[in-house]
């Protein structure tokens, strides 16, 4: 027998995301979308006056889900926290007195979702999610959540490009229903289901604050936000990949072995190879990042 799960309120939603009580300009709840990220970035491109910085699409259930190197998937209705959010950070009119933002920082936004959805859950179930490098956000060592980012085409005007993050949360899928072996959900992890409802604007409005803050130090990683740590320095703290040896898996079949040991300010991963050579890698290099145990070669194999 299929399971149902309770609908998003999307009136409840809208309320609590955008003013005078949220701090989204735009939100819009769906009941069903192939996927989020295609649907918002070609309405920014559409119409870009419509969608302006800090417009968020979510979804009750997506049939196409969009995900690195062209992967779809596709969830149950109602087990998966399924969103999108648009920037527009050199947007001025959007960020009066805010200094220029660096492009770099466009990089770091899905890895700010990431840092706002582990400070989520954590606040809202107590379970201690972490970030996997690229784009992951890991439970007790099983993926929980997929995080993809895209570049939007420039819009007209002052409002710059836009970056469209999408996150896709597994809530309340048993582990049948889960694409692979090391998925998990919230419910397996915590053994409670979880609202999305009390989730997604938890969520949201963090991620909203951190983007805020990133916007207020130029898109700089490196800079602390005003009272806290840096960007850069939150997410060290939560990437589960730092300290493991990996096995990076290159196009063309190449393998690169290392220790990862930090993260660059573009946002690449740092490996330390067995000669003690430091090697970067970007997300757009790799094809897989994973755990392995010293297999005494050096560098690329």
């Amino acid at each position: 027998m299929s399971r149902t799960f309770p609908t998003l309120d999307d009136v409840a939603l809208i309320s609590a995301l955008t003013a005078p009580r949220g701090p989204f300009r735009r939100a819009d709840v769906v009941a069903e979308t192939g996927s989020t990220n295609v649907d918002l970035a070609a309405a920014a491109v559409a119409d870009p006056a419509a969608w302006p910085d800090l417009s968020v699409l979510a979804a009750n259930s997506q049939v196409a889900g969009k995900g690195r190197l062209d992967r779809t998937w596709e969830v149950p209705a109602g087990a998966a926290m399924i969103s999108s959010v648009l920037f527009r950070p050199s947007d001025a009119a959007a960020h009066p007195g805010a200094p220029a933002f660096d492009p770099a920082g466009h990089a770091w936004l899905s890895v700010v979702a990431g840092i706002a959805l582990c400070q989520a859950v954590a606040a809202e179930t107590g379970a201690s999610a972490v970030l996997k490098w690229p784009n992951d956000v890991l439970l007790n060592g099983r993926k929980l959540a997929g995080i993809l980012a895209q570049l939007v085409a420039p819009g007209a005007g002052r409002a710059g490009a836009a970056v469209v993050v999408g996150v896709g949360v597994n809530i309340s899928q048993q582990r049948a229903e889960l694409p692979v072996e090391t998925a998990t959900s919230l419910e397996l992890e915590t053994g409670a289901v979880v609202d999305r409802n009390v989730l997604l604007p938890a969520y949201l409005v963090r991620l909203a604050g951190l983007y805020r803050g990133l916007v207020a130090v130029g898109g700089d990683v490196l800079r602390p936000l005003a009272g806290g740590e840096s960007i850069h320095a939150m997410a060290s703290a939560l990437m589960s990949t730092l300290g493991t040896d990996v096995r990076a898996e290159l196009p063309g079949g190449r393998m690169l072995y290392g220790t990862a040991v930090g993260i660059g300010a573009a946002g690449e991963l740092q490996l330390r190879d067995a000669g003690g050579v430091l090697h970067a890698v970007s997300a757009g290099d790799v094809v897989h990042l994973r755990r392995t145990g010293h297999d005494g070669g050096v560098g690329y194999a």
